[in-house]
């Protein structure tokens, strides 16, 4: 067995004065008269949300809330992976590892991880439990980082090894969205049988062979519509990531708007208030993980290792992932499903369940609806 360590997180005051003086110090500069949102982050939020940073936000309390859980590091390979590690109730609960995507971070299973490891407390049965692992995504938050840019499939081995070598699971699902999703996938078609299902809330992957008849092809040219006014930073991260860090890294004022853009466009949101989703204190929790951390910059480069993997295609051969596979359909999710006949030709599609609301943090978003697919989804696995 490789070694574990505890962690915990602590971080210096040092550290938290010097991210406090920068934002305090920051010199603001114009927007257009007819802004809104429909440039990048709203100046006038940008300046009520810093001033919140400043004055009242109390990273203490959100770091106590973490380290709530049971925090590990463990070398795999060459890379030493942070995950969380919650021990379900009952006698047999079901090891599930579950992966968050960019931009977000742990912190968006807040609310997710207990109630899946210990559903008596949430009015459920201790039957539905799950051992919940939940990793930091190598480059990103309190896992090391690559010497150079890896993708969610060299990802998805990393983790295959934690939950095998490392923990020693025999069998476990595999859950996520952004790349979790990606990551995911990647396990449940590389590393099967030991990945015995996965459940996802977003198909990044494609089929070769591209979309086949109207309802597909109507999809596609919507999808790119879509993507138009959302192409640019995934673009920048896939291309020239480091051109990009140095302003970022420099400055937590512009880590705070190039992830909160995100937030606010890709949520279910009520018009443009991305509060009617995510308080300030959520999402300065995650943008601080990115800064105590130093990790904007190796973050990005996930999508610079994607690129070099291949991009989205699953298999150039048109094989697809044979694993059962849970899929959870959010409304307002930033790359809309295709329809249910393409999406077969890539997952062997075992639950299909289209959800009334919630977006692209599904997990963070609506911990209520994804805890009540998983469990679901698992039962048939036990």
């Amino acid at each position: 067995m490789t070694s574990i360590q505890p962690f915990r997180i602590n971080v210096p005051d040092e550290t938290l004065e010097h991210i406090r003086a920068r934002v305090a110090g920051y010199r603001w500069h114009e927007m257009p008269e007819d802004g809104g949102w429909d440039y990048g982050t709203n100046l006038d939020y940008m300046k009520a949300f810093c001033a919140y940073w400043v004055e009242e936000f109390d990273w203490r309390k959100q770091e106590a809330t973490l380290n709530r859980f049971s925090h590990f590091v463990a070398p795999v390979e060459d890379i030493d992976i942070h995950f969380i590690h919650e021990k379900g109730s009952g006698p047999a609960p079901m090891p599930l590892i579950v992966s968050h995507g960019w931009p977000g971070s742990v912190a968006e299973f807040t609310n997710f991880i207990e109630p899946l490891a210990h559903p008596e407390r949430f009015g459920g049965t201790a039957e539905d439990a799950f051992d919940v692992i939940a990793p930091s995504l190598p480059g990103f938050g309190f896992s090391g980082k690559p010497g150079r840019p890896i993708g969610p499939r060299r990802i998805a081995s990393l983790f295959g090894r934690l939950m095998t070598d490392v923990l020693g699971y025999d069998g476990y699902l595999a859950q996520g969205g952004d790349w979790g999703g990606a990551i995911s996938s990647w396990l449940g078609y590389d590393h099967a049988p030991a990945c015995r299902g996965i459940h996802i809330n977003i198909m990044t992957m494609r089929h070769p062979g591209g979309p086949q008849g109207p309802e597909e092809e109507a999809w596609a040219k919507r999808f790119e519509i879509e993507q138009e006014m959302e192409n640019g930073y995934r673009t920048q991260q896939a291309t020239k990531p480091q051109t990009l860090s140095y302003a970022m890294m420099d400055s937590p004022v512009g880590v705070a708007a190039w992830i909160i853009e995100k937030f606010n466009s890709w949520s279910d949101t009520t018009g443009d208030d991305v509060e009617s989703v995510h308080s300030k204190d959520e999402l300065l929790t995650n943008i601080m993980i990115y800064l105590i951390t130093g990790s904007f910059n190796t973050a990005s480069w996930i999508y610079y290792g994607r690129r070099e993997e291949g991009d989205r295609i699953l298999s150039p051969e048109g094989r697809r992932v044979e694993v059962p596979t849970g899929c959870a359909l959010f409304p307002a999710e930033l790359l809309s499903w295709p329809p249910r006949s393409y999406v077969e030709r890539v997952y062997n599609v075992a639950q299909w369940t289209e959800m009334p609301r919630g977006g692209h943090f599904a997990a963070m978003e609506q911990p209520e609806l994804m805890i009540e697919d998983v469990r679901r989804f698992a039962r048939d696995f036990r």
